[in-house]
């Protein structure tokens, strides 16, 4: 069953906070889910969160830092002494702790660095800060199983037991040579029914997905959800494997991603949360916003050179808010399905036929919706020759509108820039200015003005 936060609970731990009861504390909290614990203390104002946090042990309070909030993450951290968060670090797997070291000024990463107590930690957590955060190298983890393909079941037997001691599950066995480049993984089922006696090197397989150290994490996600991997090992230039990649860190990834595609859906251009600043927030949506109004004023600019006719022809300008909205949404549905098949590598380039599809999903759906608003305006108005342009222009505009938000994700992809930008205010900006020009262009032409 989910956890839900109660009232009388949080009263119940500021209580125990005021009077300093910290075994009572410790026994309230000792055996809730570390996600839990992270989701009370945000719940909390900072010195509460902060006293709570020091009171646990770091067992404990390691897996809890993970899962707090940025901000209330960070203000925890300036509290701690470099000595208390390498305590934290050593309690962590190496990516993690190292996400963590990241988010640190010089000076104090320095400082905790000094003062974790495993050597060979601190070494691999160093290791892993050199790579950028977005690459297989910047996600992997250091704690691994491997063993030699020179060695016997038996011995393999014996350094696996001594490996896995400190890794919270083992999901592959990996082969290497003895300069650690990766031949392959060993199957668990293999290692119980094979004689001790017998050579990896007859028993490991061969045939292993990997991804090399400077692989975008994103391209990490695609490889493993088309393989369906719950890890996969990571090696350098020369072949030798340094690291594995779990799935939870493939979920974060995923997460993130869809969480960045979305707001540059919605026309907001830089990564923010509910909790950053009104100034962060007016940053990231002002710039679309801006080059909206723009846009749209060209727009304007259509509408008044066309006055005569709106004039004349008045229900031109009832009916444009349908043409506007119409073919926006036509737009944005027809680069969504791009942007999606791009993101997972069902669609890579340009398709002739799935453009035709799409083309002929617009057709159909243009000319329902023309034929309604021919027969509404008939009724409503009994200007047949003026609802028929209105009609013919829908057509028209919304396949301009399917074409450009089938084309533009493509073009952009192919260029290297996210082609999410498109699946918002760029299309519909577009499709107004380019939507009115066809509109006018066509009732001038029907209507003979």
């Amino acid at each position: 069953m989910e956890f839900k936060i109660s009232k009388a609970l949080i009263q119940e731990l500021e209580q125990h906070i005021v009077n300093k009861n910290d075994k009572e504390l410790e026994s309230l909290l000792n055996d809730m889910h570390h996600a839990d614990i992270a989701e009370i203390l945000d719940e909390l104002d900072f010195d509460e969160a902060t006293y709570i946090f020091k009171v646990l042990d770091s067992e404990k309070t390691a897996e809890i830092l993970l899962e707090l909030e940025d901000d209330l993450r960070e203000n925890i951290l300036s509290r701690l002494s470099p000595k208390e968060i390498a305590e934290e670090l050593d309690e962590l797997e190496t990516n993690d702790a190292a996400d963590i070291i990241a988010e640190l000024s010089q000076d104090i990463k320095a400082e905790v660095i000094s003062e974790l107590i495993d050597v060979e930690h601190a070494k691999d957590i160093v290791d892993l800060l050199r790579y950028d955060e977005d690459t297989a190298g910047g996600i992997m983890h250091k704690e691994l199983v491997k063993v030699n393909e020179n060695w016997n079941v038996l011995t393999c037997v014996k350094e696996m037991r001594i490996q896995a001691e400190n890794i919270s599950r083992v999901h592959s066995i990996y082969v290497v040579d003895d300069e650690d480049r990766l031949k392959g993984r060993l199957s668990l089922k293999d290692l119980l029914t094979t004689s001790t006696r017998t050579a990896i090197s007859d028993v490991y397989i061969r045939k292993l997905n990997s991804v090399n150290v400077d692989t975008e994490d994103v391209e990490v996600a695609r490889i493993m959800q088309k393989y369906d991997l719950e890890a996969i090992p990571v090696i350098d230039e020369l072949g030798r494997l340094v690291g594995r990649i779990t799935i939870d860190d493939i979920i974060d990834v995923i997460k993130d991603e869809a969480d960045k595609d979305y707001q540059l859906a919605a026309g907001i251009t830089q990564d923010v949360e509910t909790n950053d600043s009104i100034y962060e927030h007016t940053k990231a949506r002002l710039p679309w916003l801006l080059m909206g109004m723009l846009i749209e004023l060209i727009a304007s600019y259509v509408i008044k050179g066309n006055e005569a006719t709106s004039q004349k022809f008045y229900t031109l300008i009832i009916f444009m808010p349908l043409l506007s909205a119409t073919a926006g949404n036509i737009g944005v549905q027809a680069s969504a399905i791009i942007v999606q098949g791009l993101a997972n590598g069902t669609l890579k380039e340009f398709s002739r036929s799935y453009f035709s599809k799409e083309i002929a999903v617009a057709m159909i759906s243009g000319t329902i919706i023309a034929l309604l608003v021919l027969g509404y305006h008939t009724f409503m108005y009994g200007q047949f020759q003026v609802g028929m342009a209105i009609s013919i222009s829908i057509v028209v505009v919304i396949l301009f509108a399917a074409t450009l938000g089938t084309l533009v994700p493509l073009f952009l992809h192919k260029n290297n820039i996210d082609p999410a930008i498109a699946t918002g205010p760029f299309i519909t900006t577009t499709n107004d200015v380019f939507g009115i020009m066809i509109y006018f262009g066509i009732a001038n032409l029907i209507l003979g003005f």
